[in-house]
């Protein structure tokens, strides 16, 4: 059968059958994950909703958009909902890219990125971190008349850095307005500058080239229900809308998500318990000799030191059963990237890599 050559070039998303790990996963520290759970009003709901699973779920998501709607002071139209904040990456790329098409990104950035631009055989221009962030100057300058998109992750993942209002507005005020701009705030929810940037404002105010990313996966606690949303103008939100398969929002993950967030305690005890554990990961590691990147988010990223081999680091956690990242398929080789787990988790963590660099 033919295929697309784009297509063809990406990995598999099929694993391999494979034998169970030999040592049993005892701390998960790979997947941004919030060691706190879900929010318990949000388990409440899913379960009052169990029963009526053989119903279909609302195709438009009435409620959990107007639900969003008020908590952003946004009108409901401006609010779209899918599976995951990845679906609509996906489903952005497929609206809006053909074959030779420009996107802008960064070069150590949100895998998915490369993924889904690369599905639709875009041309990817990737431009270098700065500290962990974006830099905003070069990417606004890398802006063609073939450019159809840019890409930004603030806080950036897999870094966990964060860009300024200031410098958000420069390149908001550089990018043409036949750009589509797609912000990813996943981890907004744990940033902590004072600067951050206030997209709902730039939204309210009528801005029509951007688009907004979401995701319950995070700080709320619903990785597995798999729930995210686009905020955004709403002509643009209705022509990404004919990308979107029906029923992809589950009922259970939308009564969740409505209940979710009203659970302030829940948010406040994440941020509390993620912010813990940053002060505890940057201590250690610079103990270590290690400069971790500055972090807004419940994960760290920290290169190791010269002449470490970051996949050897994380074979031999994995051989104690603790689960981490190395970065180098994300465009970030040298480098680790650590969730923040419960309290044990992360002392358990620590202690481990600290033997292990001790022996290379």
């Amino acid at each position: 059968m033919r295929q697309k050559p784009a297509m063809a070039a990406l990995r598999s998303m099929r694993s391999a059958p494979s034998a169970p790990p030999a040592v049993p996963v005892v701390a998960r520290l790979s997947a941004n994950e919030n060691p706190l759970g879900p929010s318990p009003k949000a388990m409440a709901a899913a379960a009052a909703a169990i029963p009526t699973m053989h119903r279909y779920s609302d195709p438009n998501n009435t409620a959990l958009r107007t639900a969003l709607a008020q908590h952003f002071q946004l009108q409901p139209d401006m609010v779209l909902c899918a599976n995951g904040s990845d679906e609509l990456i996906l489903l952005i790329a497929l609206a809006y890219l053909e074959p030779g098409d420009e996107v802008v990104m960064a070069d150590g950035t949100f895998v998915s990125y490369v993924m889904r631009t690369g599905m639709m055989g875009a041309v990817q221009k990737k431009i270098p971190l700065r500290n962990g962030a974006h830099d905003l100057a070069a990417m606004a300058a890398a802006v063609t008349p073939r450019t159809r998109m840019v890409l930004i992750c603030n806080p950036n993942n897999p870094t966990g850095s964060t860009n300024g209002a200031a410098e958000m507005q420069l390149f908001l005020s550089a990018v043409p307005d036949d750009v589509l701009i797609v912000v990813d705030e996943a981890y907004i929810e744990y940033a902590t500058r004072s600067d951050f940037p206030d997209m709902m404002s730039e939204l309210r105010n009528g801005r029509a080239n951007m688009v907004v990313l979401r995701t319950y996966a995070k700080i709320y606690g619903l990785a597995g229900l798999r729930l995210g949303y686009a905020l955004g103008d709403p002509a643009i939100l209705d022509y990404l809308s004919k990308t979107r398969p029906v029923f992809d929002v589950n009922a259970l993950a939308a009564v969740a998500g409505i209940a979710a967030l009203s659970d302030t305690e829940h948010l406040e005890a994440s941020r509390a318990q993620a912010s813990e554990a940053r002060d505890l990961y940057v201590e250690r590691l610079t103990a270590l000799g290690m400069t971790p990147f500055p972090s807004e988010t419940n994960f760290i990223a920290v290169p190791v030191p010269d002449g470490v081999n970051d996949t050897a680091v994380v074979t031999a956690m994995a051989a104690r059963g603790i689960a981490i990242n190395s970065l180098g398929g994300w465009g970030l080789p040298g480098v680790l990237r650590i969730s923040f787990g419960t309290h044990a988790e992360n002392t358990l963590c620590l202690d481990a890599l600290a033997e292990i660099l001790a022996t290379q």
